[in-house]
């Protein structure tokens, strides 16, 4: 019978790589409370028309990337592509917008994209989204918030910010006005995909790859000079609020977001170290979204972070050492009586050394079978009971490393602790 194996573009995170996953996560849900903001859980599959409302019909996520599918009862069904929109609509049906809110959220989502490396089928995002603060200081937050992120995983030096402002949906229409009369006459010369979103889509040419259509833009419409007044105004207090606290970026005019909800400010975060550039985090304002699917006016900003290139990144550049996952206790035991003990042993010291990471032996075994096991397991110390341990009222206690009190594992270093002594002699050696 032929192996049943997993989907294309979606991966199985092993054992050895989780621990990174764990770290980066608990940083950001730390970070993340520190700024006092709330998580929120979305269920990952919404009615299709959620998304083809918010993102917008001709957008590549909605025409060819939506896992989408009928249920049972002929509705039409999505597994999320992102997070905002799920995220407005739940805030909205709720209640939880008839004040400021700061929310974030982690978790799956689904695209069905060519699977390369830090971006997959089912991947990972933490995304955080604002509601009702319409000023410039609440876009800063976030860039300052993301920016400390970096400085925390010790990435910084390797990301870099772009930042745009893309305006009002009036100051966006003329805009796309003059963008499809300068790119209309030179049509012809223009990549296959761009010419079709001439037609659909046009600001989204503006992130063409193709290096013809990049050199074409050039002489393009810059989008700055289409800004109405309060728009020119948000994005001149934002620069000075993120030029006053020292954080650098680029104004980048041809930085749009592939996403129709966006307005005024939007912002990358981007690396070259992974290879091909590629976007760490990014988002923006999106002040006319929850309008638009249903609810009062409410001013609103966010951004989404994929995990798995920010886990990718803090492997392959962070300067400072990643937390190891590493055990404390190898217990071994032989014998019925023994085992009987070292669990009743084990338990009690879970009870009060909450913190201490020990792995039990199970299966039986010689102790020259065991401690190979222990040696093998990473452990810095191992426990052992026998017959003699129970009847003593003791347990062996041997360090496997030899950074542990200068321990030689190949030579027999191995102490007698009473049970009753134990748990304080661990507290002073873990």
């Amino acid at each position: 019978m032929k192996e049943i194996r997993s989907i294309r573009g979606m991966v199985d995170t092993l054992p050895e790589d989780t621990n990174s996953w764990q770290y980066v996560e608990e940083v950001i849900k730390d970070l993340l409370t520190s700024y006092s903001y709330s998580e929120i859980r979305m269920p990952i599959v919404e009615q299709t028309n959620l998304f083809k409302r918010s993102i917008g019909e001709v957008t590549d996520i909605v025409e060819k990337e939506m896992y989408t599918f009928p249920d049972r009862k002929n509705q039409s069904l999505t597994l999320r592509p992102e997070g905002t929109a799920g995220c407005v609509r739940a805030a909205s049906q709720h209640g939880l917008l008839n004040q400021s809110r700061r929310l974030w959220y982690i978790g799956p989502m689904f695209r069905y994209e060519r699977p390369q490396k830090g971006r997959q089928r089912q991947f990972h995002q933490v995304g955080v989204e604002c509601f009702g603060m319409d000023g410039p200081d609440i876009d800063a937050e976030l860039i300052f918030m993301t920016a400390r992120l970096w400085r925390l995983l010790g990435v910084d030096k390797h990301i870099r910010l772009e930042l745009n402002s893309i305006g009002s949906v009036e100051a966006r229409l003329n805009y796309r006005n003059a963008l499809i009369d300068y790119l209309g006459e030179r049509r012809s010369e223009l990549d296959e995909d761009s010419q079709r979103r001439l037609e659909t889509n046009p600001l989204r040419i503006l992130d063409s790859k193709d290096a013809n259509t990049q050199g074409l833009l050039k002489g393009a419409p810059n989008i700055i000079e289409y800004l109405e007044d309060d728009s020119r105004d948000h994005f001149e207090q934002l620069k000075v609020l993120l030029e006053t606290a020292g954080i650098q970026f680029t104004v980048n005019p041809k930085l749009v977001r592939g996403l129709d909800y966006y307005n005024k400010t939007v912002f990358e975060w981007i690396t070259e170290s992974l290879g091909a550039q590629g976007t760490i985090c990014g988002g923006g304002r999106y002040d006319g979204l929850v309008e638009q699917l249903g609810g009062r006016p409410t001013s609103a900003v966010g951004f989404a972070m994929g995990l798995e290139r920010l886990v990718l990144l803090l492997k392959e550049c962070s300067e400072g050492e990643l937390p190891v996952d590493g055990l404390d206790i190898y217990f071994a035991a032989s014998g019925d009586s023994a085992v009987i003990a070292a669990r009743k042993i084990a338990e009690s010291l879970r009870d009060e050394i909450p913190s201490l990471k020990m792995l039990m032996h199970c299966g039986g075994g010689s102790f020259k079978s065991q401690m190979k096991k222990a040696n093998k397991s990473g452990a810095r110390f191992a426990l052992i009971v026998g017959g003699q341990e129970v009847e003593d009222g003791t347990v062996g206690f041997k360090p496997l490393r030899l950074d542990n009190i200068g321990a030689d594992p190949l030579q027999d270093q191995q102490e007698t602790i009473t049970v009753d002594g134990l748990s304080s002699f661990l507290k002073k050696h873990i």
